[in-house]
């Protein structure tokens, strides 16, 4: 199994085969140099994960290397290694950017313990890194606020998928928290406090797909100009979640299947194979069925991410939920004023439709806390579309029994062959049958 890509210059061969040697049969992918403009060369094609750089050659020297391959590939690991060490080299050589400093000569079991070590901040380093654009992202808050019988059940089955590996597809209109269900098990997870990663795959160009989600290195086509990590790989130990994934292109589907698979993958330019350990939830407003059967989604790849399937219902069939998800927003975006709603103002809320589902009560709310300068929410404030709203219902025409029982009499005589018939179908008798068509004239 491929553990590591690593880069080796030293200018003494009999020590670049040694060294060559005990990586390969500890697993590491070694490529050794004695020539350090080789070396660059070779950098600029493929990412090297770590690099061993020998501090005293000729004609360029170990910090001269590492500053060049720092330049070429700012994401590798460098160690320098000499045989010369002092306390002087090691500070200017971890000054200008290597990670760590070893002295010749070790033995198989010290370098291989030292690589380990190494090759382990290098993991946590993207791991980091993985975290860094977490933070960075816009963060939707985690928290569900529900009361709704079946969003507790979605929430029950949420919990109970949280700590395995199935891939979870979540469907559900725009505003109806998909991602803060995925975030929901993300946290509920054993993978909580790494990497949670969302791509949303309805901003990405089709011709940069590939890059996005495995990365490149550089030279890898036009604009290229460094090594990137992809997201998926930032998500390393974590969970990616896939928003709106149906927007996919089917060549990229394919891509990705192979992907889900193996949790194998090469980035754009690049022949070395990388593995990695995430968890994927998707998401989708699109209708499902409907994009199977156009060939819009292509079925194996659904199957593949919809392991276990959850429907999110939209904000207007869980109105039970708006009072509580109304105090639930003041609350967050009004710290320090104790907010009053007005009577009117609740009802025209919960009566409203929502087409934007919770995104769009939220952003309501917030215009509400802007005009509050009382600390009172009027119906006053609310926008037009939510004032003048007028909620559907049946309008059932207003009818006496008696009306209704004469229109049933009617068209019982209608189908019955004489009034015995007619009785027998009403279940009464022929004299109460006679009485009640005295009563209404028929």
């Amino acid at each position: 199994m491929y553990k590591g890509k690593i880069l080796v210059i030293d200018d003494e061969i009999n020590i670049l085969k040694t060294i060559e040697l005990s990586l390969s049969s500890s697993g590491y992918s070694p490529e050794v140099f004695s020539n350090p403009v080789l070396a660059f060369a070779r950098a600029k094609e493929v990412y090297f994960d770590l690099a061993f750089i020998d501090l005293k050659m000729q004609p360029m020297n170990g910090l001269q290397v590492l500053s060049e391959i720092k330049k070429i590939s700012p994401d590798t690991t460098v160690v320098l290694m000499t045989a010369h060490g002092s306390i002087e080299s090691a500070v200017e050589a971890i000054k200008n950017g290597a990670y760590d400093y070893i002295t010749k000569p070790f033995t198989h079991k010290e370098f291989i313990h030292i690589i380990e070590r190494v090759y382990e901040h290098h993991r946590l380093s993207k791991k980091i890194k993985g975290l860094t654009y977490q933070i960075e992202e816009k963060f939707e808050d985690e928290n569900f606020v529900v009361s709704n019988l079946t969003m507790k059940e979605i929430l029950k089955t949420a919990k109970d998928v949280a700590d395995s590996d199935i891939p979870v597809l979540i469907e559900g209109e725009s505003g109806t928290g998909k991602e803060v269900l995925a975030r929901f098990i993300h946290k509920n997870s054993s993978r909580c406090n790494n990497p949670f990663i969302t791509i949303n795959c309805s901003a990405i160009p089709e011709n940069l797909f590939e890059s996005e989600l495995f990365g490149h290195i550089k030279g890898a086509f036009t604009n290229a100009i460094k090594d990137r990590i992809g997201r998926l790989e930032l998500a390393d130990t974590g969970t990616v979640f896939l928003d709106e994934v149906a927007e996919i292109p089917k060549s990229m589907q394919i891509k990705l299947l192979r992907f889900l698979q193996s949790m194998e993958f090469e980035r754009v330019g690049e022949s070395i194979t990388h593995k990695i350990d995430i968890r994927i939830i998707s998401a989708t407003n699109r209708n499902v069925d409907a994009d199977l059967s156009t060939g819009i989604l292509r079925e194996d790849f659904y199957f593949r991410i919809a392991g276990i399937k959850v429907k999110l219902p939209p904000l207007r069939e869980r109105k039970d939920e708006i009072p509580i998800l109304t105090d639930y927003f003041i609350k967050n975006y009004s710290k320090e004023r104790e907010i009053i709603i007005s009577d009117d103002t609740k009802k025209l809320l919960s009566d409203y439709d929502w087409p934007g589902n919770i995104r769009e009560l939220e952003t309501v709310i917030k215009r509400l806390l802007v005009f509050a300068k009382d600390n009172i929410i009027k119906s006053e404030y609310l926008p037009s579309e939510i004032t003048l709203f007028k909620p559907k219902h049946v309008d059932y025409p207003k009818q006496k029994i008696e009306d209704l029982e004469k229109e049933h009499i009617i068209e019982t005589l209608k189908i019955a062959l004489n009034t015995k018939e007619a009785a027998r179908i009403l279940g009464i008798s022929e004299t109460t049958l006679w009485r009640k068509r005295k009563l209404y004239g028929l």
